[in-house]
This record gives C-alpha cells, sequence and structure tokens, in this order.
C-alpha cells in the first residue's frame, strides 16, 4: 500500500508541475501586465520609466525564463508578492483558505447527510410516488444555474423576509459566532442544492443495480430484515462508483464556489481567484489555481483509500 501512494504522490507532483507550467504561460499570455496597468493609471508615468519597472520586476525576459525563476523561488519557500493586496501571497491566501474551507466543507456534509439516505429510499422504493418525488428534487438541483438559485435565496430571505444577511462573511463592527453562522446559511444552502442532486441520482442507480444481485437474494432468503439487507449488503458495494463521484463532485464544489462566493460577496478562495485574475495581480491567482488542482487530486487519492475500506477484495500491491 505504501508504495501505490508513493507512486500517486509521486505521479500528483509532477501533474502540479505540469498545471503550474499551464497556468503560468496562460496567464503570462494575457494582454497586458501590472506595469502597463500602473501606466495607464499614472499619466506622468514615462516610457523609460516603465522600461526601468518592468527590467526591475524581470516582465521583460522571456516567459519560460520568468517561469523558472518563479519556480525556484517556490521551491525556497517564496511564492511571490500581491500586488492588489500589498502582502505575500501566503498571508493573503490564509484567512480566504480558511473560509472556503468552512464553505466548502459544511455544504459537502449536508449534501451527503442528505442526499445519501433520499438516494437510497428511492432505490428501496422504485416508481413510487417517494421516487419520483426525490427524482423531481434530484433533476431540480442540478439543472438550476447556481447564480439564479443564489439570486432567489437573496431575493427571498433577505430582500423580501429580512431573515438574513445578502452577502459578505460578518457584519460591520461584529465579530460574533452568531452573526458570522448568519452570513453562512444562504451560501451553505446553496452549494448543497447544487451538489445533493447529482448524489441522489447516482446513489439510486447503484443502489438499484445493487438489490437485483443473488447475494442480496439470498441475505433476504436467509431471513435478515429489510434494513440489515440494505444497509449491510446492498449499500456497501452500490457505494464504490458513488465515491468516484464524490470525489469529482469535491473537486468541482471548488469551482461552483466561485460562482456563489461572487454572488453572495463571500471572501474565500473563489471570489479572490476572480479579482486577482480580472486584476492581473497573477502570483495570487496561480497559487489559488494550484491549490483547486491539487484539491481534486487529493479527493481522487482520498477515494482510493475509501474503495479499499469499502471492498476488501481491492489491492494495492
Amino acid at each position: 500500500m505504501i508504495r501505490y501512494f508513493g507512486h500517486r504522490a509521486s505521479e500528483a507532483v509532477l501533474l502540479l508541475l505540469l498545471m503550474s507550467f499551464v497556468i503560468y504561460i496562460l496567464l503570462g499570455l494575457m494582454p497586458g501586465d501590472p506595469i502597463d496597468i500602473m501606466a495607464s493609471g499614472d499619466p506622468d508615468m514615462s516610457t523609460d520609466d516603465i522600461a526601468r519597472l518592468k527590467a526591475l520586476y524581470g516582465l521583460d525576459r522571456p516567459l519560460l525564463e520568468r517561469y523558472w525563476h518563479w519556480l525556484s523561488g517556490v521551491f525556497g519557500g517564496d511564492f511571490g508578492y500581491s500586488r492588489l493586496h500589498t502582502r505575500p501571497v501566503l498571508e493573503v491566501l490564509a484567512p480566504r483558505l480558511w473560509n472556503t474551507t468552512v464553505l466548502m466543507g459544511l455544504s459537502f456534509v449536508l449534501a451527503l447527510l442528505i442526499a445519501l439516505p433520499l438516494g437510497v429510499l428511492a432505490a428501496v422504493r422504485p416508481h413510487s410516488w417517494l421516487d419520483y418525488m426525490i427524482n423531481l428534487f434530484a433533476f431540480a438541483g442540478f439543472s438550476l444555474p447556481s447564480f439564479w438559485l443564489a439570486l432567489l435565496l437573496i431575493l427571498l430571505f433577505s430582500v423580501t423576509l429580512g431573515w438574513l444577511p445578502a452577502g459578505g462573511v460578518q457584519s460591520v463592527g461584529r465579530t460574533d459566532i452568531l452573526d458570522w453562522l448568519l452570513h453562512l446559511i444562504m451560501p451553505v444552502a446553496a452549494l448543497t442544492l447544487l451538489t445533493m442532486g447529482r448524489i441522489i441520482r447516482f446513489t439510486r442507480a447503484a443502489m438499484i443495480e445493487a438489490l437485483r444481485q443473488d447475494y442480496v437474494r439470498t441475505a433476504e432468503a436467509k431471513g435478515l430484515s429489510s434494513f440489515g439487507v440494505v444497509v449491510g449488503h446492498a449499500m456497501r458495494n452500490a457505494m464504490i462508483p458513488v465515491v468516484t463521484v464524490l470525489a469529482l463532485d469535491f473537486g468541482t464544489l471548488f469551482s461552483g464556489a466561485l460562482v456563489i462566493e461572487q454572488i453572495f460577496a463571500y471572501q474565500g478562495m473563489g471570489k479572490l481567484i476572480y479579482d486577482s485574475i480580472l486584476g492581473s495581480d497573477f502570483n495570487v491567482a496561480l497559487i489559488g489555481l494550484l491549490f483547486a488542482t491539487a484539491l481534486t487530486l487529493a479527493s481522487n487519492l482520498g477515494a482510493d483509500f475509501v474503495y479499499g475500506w469499502l471492498d476488501p477484495r481491492i489491492s494495492y500491491e
């Protein structure tokens, strides 16, 4: 097992290096650079000043040379400086990373706690009114555009009812936990609803397939209770394809959070990356996008661990 996961970890590192190169090149090919943006806002800046600043920050060098210089700095612990926030990149990312971790973690856990039982119930009673209602709810969940759902929640709970704050992380002048939780309710609810639909559908399909297997009929013939057959036999085997979907959803949840954070003005990683790209703060945008890549790789590696726990026949040797 150690050898297998060591091999997977080395593949993840190589993929991160490749992605860093691709992202750096794409960001570098974008029109304009920080010095050009600075010059456009300062009419007194001369051409010589622009050339001197570009030489100072290395922006006059070839793109590949600039990438190698950045990569050497990363291996030395220097992740660069944020142009917009005038602070080191890690100092800018740390609080935003915590906010996004809370948002994504709560949304993912709630989606699991609600979607898995609903998917199992739909599979146990196929083509019943309960199955139709759960399927309708699932289709609505993954069909709604994220920005539209977020706007509906704001219009209902903030504008019409006035129960919840429309956006942000905390109200001005307040630092209590209650205010922080009130700001979390709508973003978490939106992400949870958007994530649940796919999980319900895949759980239902996997459970229906598992309930048709011979070992389930054998367990029923032995006199096991319906709960024991569903939970003890069918569900554990049905979870293997569901875990694959969960691993992919956990990675894509980051990109979904980008839209939700922008609509709710939630100070998380998604909004930070969006603002950094618009403001040509390439160091922050690059590290943020690499974090999203690392998160997807980590979720897939975690799924491999769960495969072995669900099915002892799976070997990593």
